[in-house]
């Protein structure tokens, strides 16, 4: 990665106007590196207006909050220009960092980095945004033009076109990496972990793809956190009533019989911690995505979780030590990073290919088309920024790793067909825009790929009310759906709150404003909302102030905030209580549950359903091997990630997106490097 990077700082320019939607963010008030002009040419300062010489200041609103911009001019130069505070989101619009702190420039160049550096070398404010990054782009570009107005310029003159860079060479690696979010950078690991020399593109100014932004939660079972919790008799009836079904398959029945065997031996044994095993992970996952999915392959991403979470913890992965439930994840076999979002699955996976002197990455380059040669993908044809064509031949093969499609509204509706939703023209997405194109997916069918499930649509209700993006929510909303109740306008309950995504999104969606609240109280994880922080690394203060939460401390306080009726909203606490007490809820069937909501102060965070995830994409085998319409074997091309479909179903359980991305990752890096 080192001779990549000296490639990527010269190659790595800014392109494309898609904005990034989703950005999720973590305070960060430290400067960021000041950049000094060169001297311009005579041609660059004839005819300019003369400006006050000095230093300003300028701030404007980026996806998360405000930038601060510090501008240094001289009477025709800019000298220089630097960031000095932001609440962009790491790996989009600031830099990406690993758990130590420490900047990982391999990943990319963040906009608060690279727009500064560009207007001081051009001279001119008319350079590109950062591709997944626009807002954060267009904040700096907006406050450096603020400065120049302030010293009296012609903005116009500092309007100049910067001169393309020269195109990329074409070049020859053993292994094509197309897409660098978390399946494509495990893949791109995995290959050269097995030898493999890598060439990994990726159309965005920075890596981390969806994966990023995600909630970072990683399902698999844990027998060592397991035993720290109590098995209630409402989750018993979980696993008796999946074993009662009548089954559709041989292959269920023995499946079903596995986990029989495991629970009679488990009951015998008294015990009464929680039970779990790979094949009641591969059982549950299978039944909540509605049968559909390929049995075998969801046996893959079960049976092989265990392994690949020792995997991404052996390249420097940290969790934390407690496990949960997370949002519609269906049982407690949650893990979570200890770092904000998706960022240490990101940072793990660029500190261990940067080591890698035969790994190279190269951002702001998009993928166009798989190149065939006698019926063998042999390499794929990319595009720069500025529309140059440059092709990556593969000794062994591509890795497509490309992401789903939920951001591309015209393949949602063509493929929105299963009946589940209505018209979702206008549901906004949790991912981000310059990520879920289904590009990936239009590549595979012109190279002969099948593909299936594509009408197996998910919506997520976690999405803020802004933008829709899956951030600014308090950290139990993710992974703590034992602690808190849904309720919707007008204070009232709707829904099992531990239920099936869609399930869930469907009660949203007929809800009052298709809006709901999550409301939690100081009884769970954390008792003082002025020390809280947010999933994302945010404060309550903040989360309040930009209208993402409600905090009262008595319900009647919050309810008036709220415009509910207070004694509604308090009924709804009540009887909630007094389901935590008896361990049951008749009127939802909610079997989930730790606290009781007592004391305040009391959080509402209002939600969204939002299309979050496709599980359709190209059909792949266990080794990842990307098939034809007839099963067969397209030579030379893998695939993985939400790129594929036939693993998830109808419904993919919260949780199981990044062990798809680290279990499949893996493999199909392994498989294309060592055939």
């Amino acid at each position: 990665m080192k001779k990549a990077l000296a490639m990527l700082l010269a190659l790595a320019m800014l392109t494309g106007f898609a904005a990034c939607a989703t950005d999720a963010g973590v305070p960060e008030e430290s400067p960021e590196a000041v950049v000094t002009a060169p001297v311009e040419t005579p041609e660059q300062l004839a005819g300019k207006t003369p400006m006050k010489a000095g230093t300003y200041t300028a701030t404007k609103s980026g996806m998360n909050g405000d930038v601060v911009v510090e501008v240094a001019l001289t009477e025709d130069a800019i000298t220089s220009v630097a960031v000095t505070s932001n609440l962009e989101t790491p790996g989009i619009g600031s830099a990406l960092a690993n758990e130590a702190g420490e900047i990982l420039p391999e990943a990319g160049e963040a906009p608060v980095e690279l727009i500064p550096r560009e207007i001081v070398e051009a001279q001119s404010i008319k350079v590109d945004t950062v591709t997944g990054a626009t807002i954060t782009s267009a904040a700096i570009i907006g406050a450096v033009t603020d400065c120049l107005t302030q010293a009296g310029a012609n903005v116009d003159e500092w309007k100049v076109d910067v001169a393309p860079k020269a195109p990329a060479a074409n070049e020859t690696a053993d292994v094509i990496v197309v897409g660098a979010g978390g399946a494509g950078l495990a893949a791109a690991v995995s290959a050269s972990q097995n030898g493999a020399s890598v060439i990994l593109v990726e159309k965005n100014g920075l890596v981390g793809g969806d994966t990023l932004v995600c909630g970072a939660i990683f399902n698999n079972p844990d027998e060592p956190l397991q035993s720290k919790v109590t098995m209630t008799d409402a989750v018993k009836n979980t696993i008796e009533k999946a074993l009662a079904e009548t089954p559709v398959s041989d292959e269920h029945a023995a499946l079903q019989e596995e986990v029989r065997v495991q629970w009679d031996e488990y009951k015998a044994s008294g015990r009464t911690d929680l039970f779990d095993s790979i094949e009641w992970f591969a059982l549950q996952t299978w039944i909540n995505g509605d049968k559909i999915a390929n049995l075998d392959l969801v046996k893959k991403l079960c049976y092989d979780s265990p392994a690949s979470f020792e995997w991404i913890q052996s390249l420097g992965m940290k969790f934390d030590d407690f496990i949960s439930q997370g949002a519609g994840s269906l049982w407690q076999r949650t893990h979570t990073s200890t770092m904000n979002m998706g960022t240490g699955f990101i940072s793990t996976y660029v500190e261990n290919l940067k080591a890698d002197p035969n790994a190279k990455l190269y951002v702001n380059t998009t993928a166009k088309q798989l190149i065939m040669e006698n019926g063998r993908v042999s390499g794929v044809v990319c595009e720069d920024k500025n529309g140059n064509e440059v092709t990556y031949t593969a000794n062994k093969g591509v890795v497509l790793a490309t992401g789903g499609f939920s951001a591309n509204s015209k393949m949602i509706q063509e493929y929105n067909t299963s009946g589940k939703w209505n018209d979702l023209s206008k549901v906004p997405t949790t991912n981000r825009f310059s990520c879920s194109q289904g590009d990936g997916i239009t590549m595979a069918l012109e190279a002969g790929a099948a593909v299936t499930d594509m009408e197996q649509i998910q919506l997520l209700y976690l999405g803020n009310l802004v933008e829709g993006g899956l951030t600014k929510y308090p950290s139990r909303v993710v992974n703590g759906t034992d602690q808190e109740m849904f309720v919707n306008k007008n204070g009232e309950r709707f829904v099992r709150e531990d239920g099936r995504r869609d399930e869930i999104c469907l009660a949203v969606l007929d809800q009052p404003d298709q809006m709901f609240y999550f409301i939690e109280s100081a009884d769970g994880d954390y008792v003082d909302v002025n020390t809280a922080l947010s999933a994302d690394g945010f404060t309550f203060d903040y989360l309040e102030e930009k209208g993402y939460i409600v905090i009262g401390d008595t319900v009647a306080e919050l309810a008036g905030k709220l415009g509910m009726d207070a004694a509604t909203l308090q009924k709804s606490i009540d009887d909630f209580n007094a389901c935590v007490d008896a361990g049951k809820d008749e009127e939802f069937g909610r079997t989930l549950f730790s606290i009781k909501l007592e004391n305040g102060p009391f959080v509402a965070t209002p939600r969204q359903a939002c299309i979050h995830h496709t599980m359709g994409g190209v059909v792949i085998d266990t080794s990842c091997h990307v098939l034809d319409a007839n099963g067969n074997i397209i030579p030379g091309l893998t695939a993985a990630g939400e790129v594929t479909g036939d693993i998830h179903g109808g419904n993919r359980l919260g949780g199981n997106a990044v062990v798809d991305t680290v279990v499949f990752g893996k493999q199909a890096g392994e498989t294309i490097a060592t055939e």
